[in-house]
């Protein structure tokens, strides 16, 4: 008896549709200058971000993911009901324990979709695309992922730490990831950890290290720390390197990536690195100027606003690199549909 004829499966991915939400709170330098003991200015010279924006106290991250998923899906002309898997990437997820993906999954109405949260911060929508790639191709050979990213940042701000205070803030952006032709989509990958660095940026309390009490709350453990110094440097070492790891596998060079959208970290260190590497200010993406530092979010709402600005046309080859707290990073090359 022959053997049973077995399709291959589909292995060429791309964004079907993209999404965004942004809070309705605009929050300028001037409104958390004093708070931090520094001048308007002073931030916008050590960061480049003029204003961001925060959620209300009522809104959770899963409240904004649902938001810009419900914008991807109308995007891409999908119901909910076509989705068979939701990734959302966070560091601000609603609770421990239950994934914030649940919950959008459910209000979203995405009821035979697989959800989950995916960790590595900054790099976390990067680390959820190539996820969704590899799920759709192992066992959905037609089917379609909602990918988002989603941070509520300003809960988990020390109102006396500005190393932090001045650039994290708040969004969410979302993609739905489909069958592409050969040649177009997600192109190539690249990623790593060190966690050696793992306590330079991060929450401290409010895991089983170290449980919530009265002393972690007394120490501001529930808030987002950071290691400026450290994290800089190490965003300076290892991101030239995931644009190198990514030409050479893509079989790419430089001056054949189209637009460079990076997760939004400072934008002051973004744009002298992209001149360090000789990434021109026309193919740089940056919108932390405006938007802060909203980590997994970052990437997604930089597309949405390239996209809106005409920076971003069919067959257009985008280069993706971030660094996250782990330490961990991401990379990633796609040539958009």
């Amino acid at each position: 008896m022959s053997a049973p004829h077995m399709t291959a499966p589909h292995t060429a991915w791309g964004i079907l549709g993209l999404g965004v939400h942004v809070p309705e709170r605009r929050v300028s330098n001037a409104d958390i200058a004093e708070q931090y003991g520094v001048e308007p200015a002073w931030i916008e010279r050590m960061t480049g971000i003029t204003h961001r924006h925060y959620a209300d106290p009522a809104e959770a991250t899963s409240d904004l993911a649902l938001a810009a998923a419900a914008d991807a899906l109308a995007d891409a002309g999908l119901a909910a009901g076509d989705i068979d898997v939701v990734l959302l990437a966070t560091s601000t997820p609603d609770q421990l324990a239950v994934a914030t993906a649940c919950r959008v999954q459910h209000r979203l109405g995405a009821h035979r979709a697989w959800a989950t949260d995916i960790g590595g911060a900054c790099a976390g929508f990067l680390n959820a695309l190539k996820l969704a790639r590899d799920v759709l191709t192992a066992s959905y050979p037609q089917g379609r992922a909602l990918v988002i990213g989603a941070e509520t940042f300003s809960k988990f701000q020390n109102p006396r730490d500005r190393s932090t205070g001045v650039l994290f803030a708040d969004g969410a952006g979302a993609v739905v990831v489909g069958p592409a032709g050969e040649g177009e989509g997600l192109l190539c990958s690249v990623q790593g950890s060190d966690g050696a660095l793992a306590d330079i940026v991060g929450i401290r309390a409010g895991g089983s290290a170290r449980p919530a009490d009265a002393r972690s709350l007394a120490e501001g453990g529930h808030y987002l720390h950071m290691n400026g110094k450290a994290v800089a440097a190490y965003f300076h070492d290892v991101f030239p390197r995931i644009v190198q790891d990514l030409t050479r596998t893509c079989g790419l060079p430089l001056d054949r990536i189209d637009l460079v959208v990076p997760h939004q970290a400072n934008p002051r260190m973004l744009r002298t690195l992209g001149t360090e590497l000789g990434i021109s200010p026309e193919q740089l993406v940056i919108t932390a100027d405006t938007y802060g530092n909203t980590g997994a979010a970052s990437i997604p709402m930089a597309l949405h606003t390239a996209r809106a600005d005409g920076r971003l046309a069919p067959r257009t080859t985008v280069l993706h690199a971030a660094v996250g707290a782990g330490m961990s990073w991401a990379g990633v090359v796609q040539r958009w549909l």
